[in-house]
């Protein structure tokens, strides 16, 4: 028998013993979907002085001025996205991803029209929408209800970590209790929107037991999707700066393999896993160096849980 016929894990019909992205779009729309990243330029309340400035200490937007004013259009961007994607697959069917920095953070009558306008693009099956907890007032998440009874919408919250301290280490500008709190409030007033967490292995003076403790959390609230990110050293943040200075250390491979097969057994069966590793911006990224080959990363990754004989939820409690 193959790997994939001896696989227990409920969601999946491959190897994998986590529930992966491509098996959620595949299962609720019956076929392969993209993600097209846009850039709609916003900024975050850590950066321009609201909560704090310069950004979280891993983000180089934080530290480089970008030129607002010469981005294209949303539907250009869009448009563009789609070609490429057209390019490596036969798909018709896209989600407009809006990615870059914190992208509620603006009036609740742009932030509906925003969305009307990228919910409303050619071929877009799903709405994703970037931002951040302190970002998300009453008011928009009425927006969001709203547009989930037309279109399938999905908030993307960075959380990175439970540990508050760690999170005041990396600026992150709000606490654990704000991140829950709008948690619930997206659960009341959309329930309809998914919810994705994102979390980050790595942070700074972060023990293996902060991590765990994090994906234990977020286990706690039952999140409808989860992305790992592995903590990379981009040049010019103040992070780059620790790392220089000796006041950093990156995580080594085998350690992150390990760390997250661990928050894979944690998690909720049922909680999409749309990311695993990330991949750092090449032409920017210090370290650590062995993260750019990503592909090797995820196979340990899947070689680990299979030698281990686990699969995503299996040490989860309600």
């Amino acid at each position: 028998m193959s790997q994939a016929e001896k696989n227990p894990y409920k969601y999946s019909n491959t190897n994998k013993r986590y529930y992966t992205y491509d098996y959620f779009l595949k299962t609720t729309f019956g076929k392969k979907c993209a993600k097209i990243t846009l850039d709609l330029g916003f900024t975050c309340p850590n950066i321009d002085g609201t909560r704090g400035v310069g950004g979280c200490i891993y983000c180089s937007g934080g530290s480089f001025a970008r030129n607002v004013d010469s981005l294209k259009p949303p539907l250009v961007q869009y448009q563009e996205g789609v070609e490429i994607m057209k390019r490596k697959w036969d798909i018709d069917s896209f989600i407009p991803y809006l990615q870059a920095y914190t992208n509620s953070y603006t009036s609740p009558d742009k932030f509906a029209k925003i969305l009307e306008e990228v919910s409303n693009f050619q071929g877009a099956v799903m709405v994703s929408i970037a931002t951040r907890a302190d970002c998300l007032e009453n008011e928009k998440l009425d927006i969001l209800n709203t547009l989930s009874r037309k279109i399938p919408v999905t908030v993307e919250l960075g959380l990175q970590t439970s540990n508050d301290k760690t999170a005041q280490q990396i600026n992150r500008c709000h606490t654990y209790e704000e991140f829950t709190d709008c948690f619930y409030r997206i659960r009341e007033r959309a329930p309809r929107v998914k919810i994705c967490i994102h979390i980050i292995n790595g942070l700074p003076t972060e023990t293996e037991g902060n991590m765990k403790k994090t994906a234990q959390s977020v286990a706690n609230l039952h999140p409808d999707i989860v992305k790992i990110h592995l903590l990379h050293v981009l040049e010019g943040t103040p992070l780059a700066k620790m790392y220089k200075s000796g006041k950093y250390t990156p995580m080594e491979r085998e350690d992150y393999i390990r760390i997250v097969c661990d928050q894979i057994e944690l998690l909720p069966p049922d909680t999409v896993l749309e990311r695993l590793t990330g991949d750092g911006i090449a032409s920017e990224l210090l370290a650590p160096l062995w993260s750019k080959k990503k592909v090797t990363v995820l196979n340990d990754i899947d070689k680990e849980l299979f030698k281990r004989n686990t699969y995503q939820g299996i040490y989860y409690k309600p």
